[in-house]
């Protein structure tokens, strides 16, 4: 009988959700369906023997030498598995289906939630040839989410939320987190600022974990407690670094405060080209205050036709303090360069800087 491949889901991924490094930086260790599948695999201590179609795992000492054998990964618990998997990429899932057979169906119910969710975008959003059904959207998410999947959770929790159902989206963002998905717990974290009383040091413990996993918005929303002190002492060069992170992740908001804390030297040293630079990458992005102020760097440059577009991109965005210096300009440019530049904001869209 053929043996049957699983295919990778090359059209859908999550970001982020790589096994995470530890809340001191440290990268903790992969598991072992991450680790590949080479002949030695050294700095793990582990080497892999193949005898036929049966693999033997080994830990070796630093000499080389064999001690046991690792323990049968088919002897691993399918609650266990479930739970460690949970929040792993589509990637690092289908490789770790790969191992063996009692992997590849202990993960199966993980392997369908990734299908349910993609699905769930679709009728969310109302792409992929589907219209839009929140409703749908929501039961898909669940069905997901019952099968263990993390992202699944903080999609339902999503929507909950946006639909007055704070609860159930609480604890869907706190199972999440209990399985270590950033997302989670930077949700919860948001949550935890939002509660009457807020948990203000449990939303910071929550940023902190979900920030050194590389979560951008818990980035900046901890750099944001740490500007204004709340829930943890005031430090404005820490709360810097973390913007500067953030930003360098693609987080329009955070690349405008990062721009804010150049241009004023508050928590790291002064420097306007800096400025300038993570101001006009803001505006790229988005960011409608970013639009107005880069529109204003602009037309003190002379650039009038670009400033134009920018202020007619941050008016749009709700930015009203760029109606009266929008009209001027529409009085001094001639009818093709107005037409122009509103053609440009029609135009527009937004650009994802990530380092």
């Amino acid at each position: 009988m053929q043996r049957r491949r699983w295919p990778v889901d090359k059209g859908h991924h999550h970001h982020q959700r790589t096994w995470p490094p530890g809340s001191d930086g440290t990268q903790r260790p992969r598991p072992f369906a991450s680790l590949p599948m080479s002949s030695h695999a050294s700095k793990r201590g582990l080497t892999v023997a193949r005898t036929g179609k049966k693999r033997s795992y080994w830990f070796g000492d630093e000499n080389g030498g064999r001690r046991e054998p690792a323990a049968d990964f088919s002897s691993l618990p399918f609650d266990v598995l479930r739970k460690i998997a949970a929040a792993f990429s589509v990637t690092n899932l289908w490789a770790a289906s790969g191992v063996c057979r009692a992997w590849r169906e202990g993960l199966q119910p993980l392997r369908e939630a990734v299908v349910l969710v993609r699905w769930g975008k679709r009728f969310k959003h109302g792409t992929g040839g589907v219209r839009r059904n929140v409703p749908k959207a929501l039961e898909t998410f669940l069905k997901a989410a019952s099968r263990g999947c993390a992202a699944a959770m903080v999609d339902a929790g999503l929507i909950y939320w946006e639909m007055g159902k704070k609860d159930e989206g609480i604890a869907l963002f706190r199972e999440a987190a209990l399985l270590g998905d950033p997302a989670g717990q930077c949700n919860l974290g948001l949550s935890c600022l939002q509660a009457e009383p807020p948990n203000l040091k449990e939303a910071v413990n929550l940023f902190y974990e979900a920030a050194s996993r590389g979560n951008t918005r818990a980035q900046y929303s901890l750099a944001l407690c740490l500007q204004q002190g709340r829930g943890v002492e005031r430090d404005l060069p820490k709360a810097a670094r973390w913007y500067l992170k953030a930003a360098l992740g693609g987080n329009p908001r955070a690349m405008y405060n990062a721009s804010l804390c150049y241009s004023s030297g508050e928590g790291m040293p002064r420097s306007y080209q800096q400025a300038r630079i993570w101001m006009k990458r803001a505006a790229e992005s988005g960011h409608s205050k970013a639009q107005f102020e880069h529109g204003l760097n602009l037309f003190s440059e002379g650039k009038k036709l670009t400033s134009l577009l920018y202020f007619e991109l941050a008016l749009r965005s709700g930015e009203q303090n760029a109606a009266p210096i929008k009209e001027a300009l529409l009085q001094q440019l001639p009818p093709a360069s107005r037409d122009e530049a509103m053609s440009l904001a029609d135009n527009w869209k937004p650009v994802r800087h990530h380092h």
